[in-house]
């Protein structure tokens, strides 16, 4: 057994029975190993502690049915196709303090930055790759290269509008970026949501801290879209595109278009006339100036990429790339979106901006080299192996939990298209406290920041914390038994708590 919060800490709460609460074996963003709750958490482990019995189960109830009655869902994939889940939350917050919040917002700002310029590079002269930079067979075989985006110019020349990176941090404490998410990216309705929630059901939880706003992120989106709209447009019309309501992420399609007012449409709704992008009203067309889409680039013009897709726009890219209407993120930044190319981003950084990485990432190994591959197959028991394309947790194997047989079939994978794996020392979640029954136990959780990319960086403070409800379990993904945590960006340095008596 690893150590306890002390019983004198835990007189006053039997009913949460913090004195079980294990710290030990991870790091924990709430506690110290010995127990002591970090100085950013002294105030919620002081208003915990002041709850009588079984008010945090009650809480907890009220914040669930809050999100039945607020219709919060996604729906689910797989052997569950076609089941809409309630979002899954945790009452628990995660805290990060502002001078923390500062090193990640620094680190994303750079990384984002150069991420930009690598896909504007690739989509121009290659420069990183006749330098030697950045090998000429990823690009080749990277899945989110589309090559008829080969010479575009997105407007203002950014690529990636919004960008989703996850972040986990080791049991030394490091935040480590795992992967960047630059194609559409899902999950910033939750984050509003939880705040929310959050303030509805257990307002006393926020007395006397000063928790940085997520609020704006809508405005803030708006202010983005419209930064993009072909410049001759005084007042552009914006617009949300949607796949449908099988979507997993359709709650957060609606749920963004009515925050900033603008439209949800279908492909259906829109059409192409007189060389640009009009949406079907009742009044007749009217025309669109940015499209906020939610579809994958292969589906979005029939005429350019998939002639089987009904999702898109025949005739988009045509519009696009005469520069009469705005598409975000723009089609083919999918070619950043690969975790195999993810691990030239530190060369990325210093090629293009001449700075060392600022938010390492995990050490990776690419199973297209031929050394790093006998590496990884000669431990993989040792290492998480990875499909360089798949999102959503799909198709990673935890080797140090994996059967010889999954291991066996695993490393036939791998030499059957060595590109398409890479593989990863397996890192050490942190943990955030989780109300599990009448006690808290430790829960595994990643953090998604979201970042805006217009006339200037915006990052929302905090992002989602994802969170492993599973116990034991390391995938934090919402279909494979994920929930969420609100997540507190502490501003002006700590609050401390002051005993009674105290100064």
């Amino acid at each position: 057994m690893g150590n306890m919060l002390s019983q004198s800490q835990s007189q006053t709460q039997s009913s949460l029975q913090f004195s079980e609460y294990e710290t030990t074996g991870f790091y924990d963003e709430l506690f110290f190993e010995d127990g002591r709750p970090r100085e950013r958490a002294e105030l919620l482990a002081a208003r915990l502690r002041s709850l009588s019995e079984g008010e945090l189960q009650r809480r907890q109830k009220s914040a669930d049915l809050e999100l039945l009655n607020m219709g919060i869902t996604f729906n689910v994939y797989g052997h569950e196709a076609g089941t809409e889940k309630i979002w899954p939350f945790d009452l628990i917050p995660r805290i990060i303090e502002s001078s923390e919040w500062k090193y990640i917002e620094d680190g994303l700002r750079q990384r984002i930055t150069a991420l930009n310029l690598f896909i504007d590079d690739i989509y121009h002269d290659q420069k990183i790759v006749r330098d030697g930079v950045f090998p000429e067979y990823m690009v080749k075989s990277c899945k989110g290269f589309l090559g008829p985006c080969a010479g575009m110019n997105p407007p203002r020349g950014i690529w990636c509008h919004i960008t989703g990176t996850d972040l986990v941090r080791d049991t030394d404490g490091q935040i480590y970026v795992l992967e960047d998410n630059l194609r559409c990216p899902s999950g910033v309705s939750y984050v509003l949501e939880n705040r929310e929630v959050m303030k509805r059901t257990f307002p006393r939880l926020f007395d006397g801290l000063s928790i940085m706003p997520v609020e704006n992120y809508p405005e803030q989106l708006l202010k983005m879209l419209c930064y993009i709209a072909p410049q001759s447009v005084r007042d552009p019309t914006v617009v949300v595109l949607t796949p449908g309501i099988y979507n997993s992420a359709y709650f957060e399609h609606c749920f963004l278009a009515q925050q900033m007012g603008v439209e949800l449409v279908q492909g259906s709704d829109l059409v192409i006339a007189d060389g640009y992008c009009h949406m079907r009203t009742t009044r007749g067309l009217k025309r669109v100036d940015v499209i906020y889409r939610r579809i994958d680039d292969e589906f979005l013009d029939p005429q350019t990429f998939r002639p089987d897709s009904c999702l898109g726009v025949p005739g988009l890219m045509d519009v696009y790339r005469a520069g009469r209407v705005g598409l975000v993120n723009a089609p083919g930044t999918g070619v950043a979106d690969d975790k195999a190319v993810y691990a030239y981003v530190p060369e990325m950084i210093k090629y293009y901006l001449g700075e060392e990485i600022a938010l390492p990432n995990v050490p990776t190994f690419l199973c297209a080299d031929d050394k790093q591959r006998s590496h990884v197959l000669a431990n993989m028991d040792k290492l998480v192996l990875k499909p360089t394309n798949e999102s959503g947790g799909y198709g990673i194997l935890l080797g140090p939990r994996a059967t010889k047989e999954q291991l066996d079939a695993y490393r036939d994978q791998i030499l059957a298209n060595p590109r398409n794996y890479v593989a990863q020392p397996m890192v050490c979640l942190s943990r955030v406290p989780t109300l599990v029954g009448d006690h808290l136990e430790g829960r595994h959780v990643d953090l998604r920041p979201y970042i805006l990319y217009g006339e200037d960086i915006y990052i929302v403070p905090g992002g989602l914390t994802r969170v492993a409800l599973v116990k034991g379990s390391l995938v934090v993904n919402s279909s494979q038994g994920g929930g969420s945590k609100d997540t507190w960006v502490l501003k002006n340095g700590t609050p401390r708590f002051q005993p009674a008596g105290g100064q």
